[in-house]
Parts: structure tokens; C-alpha cells; sequence
């Protein structure tokens, strides 16, 4: 193999900071465009599809078969809610030593730079001997869409026996996930006037008081639930009620981010809440308990043939064991969680400094998760001619 080129893998990735994708609106078309043309020189074939207009997904694929191989990261960012913290333009790769900054350098455009490396990399040393190669770049991510990788699936556009995303892993493994879910609870009051607050009846209040079911009912429960590092939670993540100070509310809402064991399901989650809720003695007509959306987790067997590939390939290029790591937040490999695939999630980049002001990475560490994934890849599929 030729060895990742540290600063070719650094303009590539500057290259895709500086076509913006951030959400809202997500409009990923212009790093897709770019994308896209890339993977056809490299002489994949190359389909672009989009159920919302901008939602741009590429998909490209080399060789015929199985075993099916995709690779998958999400192209899209996170907004920019505060630019005066960031030293300089989030659009505009900065480096600084073996430190490269951009809005998505770590998440998770790193993971874009090095699996675009893979891909043109793989097809210049013959391509698979055996199966298919897939990269699959996505938008929707941020948001929890359905709009990305969930219509690929939907559209049956990339069927992969082995599913590896590129959500930034320290170029550790994760091989297991939580579900979530997301619920909103309404509590409906009487508005009357503030000097007579006995006068109505507070929405507010009445929140106050499922909030506290909540937490007295439900979350000593979900405490007591672990699988290995794993665990179940709970978080009230957003809250809002009342039109005006000098008036009594008629009504609030909460929305619950519920994380579930890969054992646990989104409707037993939901009847969870909505049981809490039930029995917190508020009137059932003045209660609302809403699915907003949720997806189960999943985890994946030790000895499954991508776990064993990246093991080897890690181990050999950072000279140390693999970690298998937790992860805090969701993946698009929830869609395929009960489709009996192997679904893995690797990439270079601490996903602490994602989501954050002058995100960044370091450049070797890219290097280091590119020759990983090629090395993985020839152990799973083999190179042509070799």
C-alpha cells in the first residue's frame, strides 16, 4: 500500500471545510458535487440521490458481490451559533502546527478526507478482489433526519453486510450504541389574569409537577439499568410555556431525550414515560404525551469479521491494543440495527472537540485512521492482482 500522505489528506479535508454544509439548512450539494466528481475519476460508479432538495447523498461503489463493504459518514455540521468565539473563519481550513481547524474537521469531515483517501487510493491499486466497496456520504445527520443514510437504506440504494461509520473514535473501535428516543410531554392549564393567579390554573405548575414524577418515578429505574459501560438515561432537553409574564399559563410542553440498552425498545421506552405521566394523578384530558422519533441500539459480536479486521489493522499501525470505546451519542448505523449486519463505527479525531468552537485535528492522527481503514479493507476484501 502507499502510506496516507499527512498533508494530501490536510488540502483534502480544507477542501471540504470550504464548501459549508452546516444545519440548518444542511444543504450538503456543493461538498457532494465535489465528492461525487472525485469518486468518478477515481472510476467508481456514482449515483447522487435526495429526497429534500440540497440533502444531497453520493454513493459510489467498485467491484460485484458479496461480501458488501460500506463505508459511511455524514457530511453535514453543525451550525455556527456563535462566531466571535471561533479565532477564525469556521469555513476556512487554518493550520497550525500538526493541528488543522474548520467547522467539521473532526466531525466529521476528517472521516470524509480519509475515506475519500481510501476509496481513490484503493481503486488505484486494482480495487476489491473479492465484493463490493461502498462510501455512501450523507447529509441529515445533524439533525436525526431521515432525509441521509435512513432513505439510502429505504431506497435500497447501499445494502451492506458490514456497515463501518465514520463518527470520530480516536481511531479506536465502537461496536455498540444506544437507541434513543424522543417524546414531548403537553400539560394544558386555564389562562387567567396575573394579579388573580387563583383564577386559573397553571400549565406551568402542573409541568412542574410531572417533571417531578418524572424524576422521582422514572429515573431511579433507568439508573439501575447497565449493560457493560452502557447505561439508561433520561434528560429534559427543552421546556417552553406561557405567551405572557402577566398572565397565568395556559399552557407547557418538555421534550425527553430517552437512551435506551440495546435490549430495550422505542415502544417500551415510550409507554415508560407515558405510564410515568399517567400515574402522576394530573388530569388525563390536561396531559399529552407525543413520539417525536427513536431508532434501537444496537451491539455487535466480538469475533465478527470487521471487528477482527480493524483489531489487526489498528493494533499494527498505533503499536497498542484496541479500545473498544462508548459512545455518547447516536450514529446512522440505527437504521440497520435489526437488519443482522455487522455494523461498526471508526474514525480518526476526538469527538470531544466536535459540536465546539475552533474544532480541530491533528493531521497525523488522520494519517494514522486512513492507513487503518485501507489496511482493514484489504484484510475484508483483498486488492486485485495481489
Amino acid at each position: 500500500m502507499t502510506r496516507p500522505d499527512p498533508e494530501r489528506l490536510a488540502e483534502t479535508l480544507a477542501e471540504l471545510i470550504a464548501r459549508p454544509s452546516p444545519f440548518p439548512p444542511g444543504d450538503c450539494s456543493a461538498i457532494a458535487a465535489y465528492l461525487a466528481e472525485r469518486l468518478r475519476a477515481a472510476g467508481y460508479r456514482v449515483e447522487t440521490y435526495a429526497r429534500q432538495p440540497g440533502v444531497d447523498n453520493v454513493v459510489a461503489r467498485l467491484g460485484e458481490g458479496a461480501p458488501v463493504l460500506v463505508y459511511s459518514t455524514h457530511i453535514d455540521t453543525i451550525g455556527v451559533s456563535s462566531p466571535e468565539a471561533w479565532a477564525s473563519d469556521p469555513f476556512v481550513a487554518r493550520r497550525d502546527g500538526n493541528r488543522l481547524y474548520g467547522l467539521g474537521a473532526v466531525n466529521a469531515k476528517g472521516s470524509a478526507a480519509a475515506q475519500l483517501w481510501l476509496a481513490e487510493e484503493f481503486a488505484r491499486a486494482g480495487g476489491p478482489a473479492n465484493g463490493t466497496l461502498v462510501f455512501a456520504f450523507v447529509g441529515d445527520e445533524e439533525r436525526l433526519g431521515p432525509d441521509g443514510l435512513s432513505y439510502l437504506r429505504d431506497i435500497d440504494a447501499v445494502h451492506p453486510e458490514i456497515l463501518v461509520l465514520g463518527g470520530p473514535s480516536a481511531n479506536q473501535l465502537i461496536t455498540a450504541e444506544r437507541g434513543v428516543l424522543w417524546a414531548r410531554v403537553t400539560a394544558q392549564g386555564r389562562t387567567a389574569h396575573a394579579g388573580d393567579p387563583s383564577a386559573g390554573d397553571s400549565a406551568i405548575k402542573r409541568m412542574h409537577r410531572l417533571i417531578t414524577a418524572l424524576e422521582r418515578d422514572l429515573a431511579p429505574r433507568l439508573a439501575a439499568r447497565h449493560d457493560g459501560p452502557m447505561q439508561s438515561t433520561m434528560n429534559i432537553g427543552r421546556i417552553g410555556g406561557g405567551h405572557n409574564t402577566n398572565a397565568v399559563p395556559e399552557q407547557c410542553w418538555i421534550e425527553v431525550d430517552r437512551r435506551l440498552l440495546p435490549d430495550e425498545t422505542v415502544e417500551g421506552a415510550f409507554e415508560e414515560i407515558r405510564d410515568c405521566v399517567t400515574r402522576s394523578g394530573e388530569p388525563a384530558d390536561l396531559v399529552k404525551v407525543e413520539h417525536l422519533t427513536g431508532t434501537v441500539g444496537f451491539k455487535g459480536r466480538a469475533d465478527g469479521a470487521g471487528v477482527s479486521a480493524f483489531r489487526a489493522a489498528i493494533e499494527t499501525v498505533t503499536g497498542a491494543p484496541m479500545r473498544e470505546l462508548t459512545a455518547l451519542g447516536v450514529s446512522d448505523g440505527r437504521y440497520f440495527a435489526r437488519d443482522g449486519i455487522e455494523i461498526l463505527n471508526f474514525g480518526p479525531g476526538d469527538g470531544a472537540l466536535g459540536h465546539a468552537a475552533n474544532e480541530w485535528i491533528d493531521v497525523s492522527d488522520l494519517a494514522a485512521g486512513a492507513e487503518i481503514l485501507w489496511r482493514a479493507t484489504a484484510a475484508l476484501l483483498g486488492v486485485k492482482g495481489r
